[in-house]
């Protein structure tokens, strides 16, 4: 069974801890569902393409705000994230503007990864649009200029929405499993390579 841990970040009020909720509790045709919690570690095991998935699903829901920016822990814990903030409120949107960054940060070497995380951003209550002090489009550049996919809804009317969310997500993470499998073999390839180009050198100079 492979593992897929995933953060769901952003500041108070987002509605962060009502879109796992929608997955957690809901389902829909091909998800097969059972799920319980321990603390802000939520797990769920689902079937996606044609694999059998162990998913953790961490909120920050409990945790300090002024502590989230270190974002530490998580980066070597999780292998995606979700960073949601509330298109009525701009200050979300600045937070969830300074989690990007941090992910996106130079990655130093007591944190390296081979593949860049997969990072979803959420505009989250697009219900309140009479009261939007954030752009669909200020959201979407965010995303893109910092290679993230990109969506808004609403969790407290799209619950089928919020479960695509979370399997696109999911999705990207499995194609990042995959790079890295694939640069492993070739690492390991490109090695025996230069290993035979020297040694077969030197059988031809004997």
């Amino acid at each position: 069974m492979n593992d897929v841990k995933l953060a769901v970040l952003g500041g108070e009020g987002t509605g962060k801890s009502g879109k796992w909720c929608c997955f957690l509790w809901h389902s829909v045709e091909y998800i097969k569902i059972y799920a319980y919690f321990s603390e802000s570690i939520y797990k769920k095991h689902l079937y996606l393409e044609g694999k059998q998935l162990n998913l953790e699903i961490y909120d920050s829901c409990s945790q300090p705000q002024k502590a989230k920016f270190s974002l530490t822990s998580e980066l070597h814990w999780a292998d995606g994230f979700i960073i949601v903030y509330d298109i009525s409120d701009r200050s979300s949107f600045a937070f969830a503007k300074a989690l990007i960054y941090r992910i996106r940060e130079p990655q130093t070497s007591h944190c390296k990864r081979a593949v860049e995380s997969a990072v979803l951003l959420v505009g989250n209550k697009q219900d309140l649009c009479h009261v939007r002090e954030v752009g669909w489009e200020e959201g979407q550049k965010l995303a893109l200029d910092n290679r993230c996919q990109f969506c808004e809804l609403s969790a407290a009317e799209q619950s089928l929405e919020v479960e695509m969310m979370f399997i696109r997500i999911i999705k990207g993470i499995l194609t990042n499993f995959k790079l890295k499998e694939k640069r492993r073999p070739s690492g390991s390839k490109s090695m025996a390579k230069l290993i035979n180009n020297v040694f077969g050198k030197r059988r031809k100079s004997v």
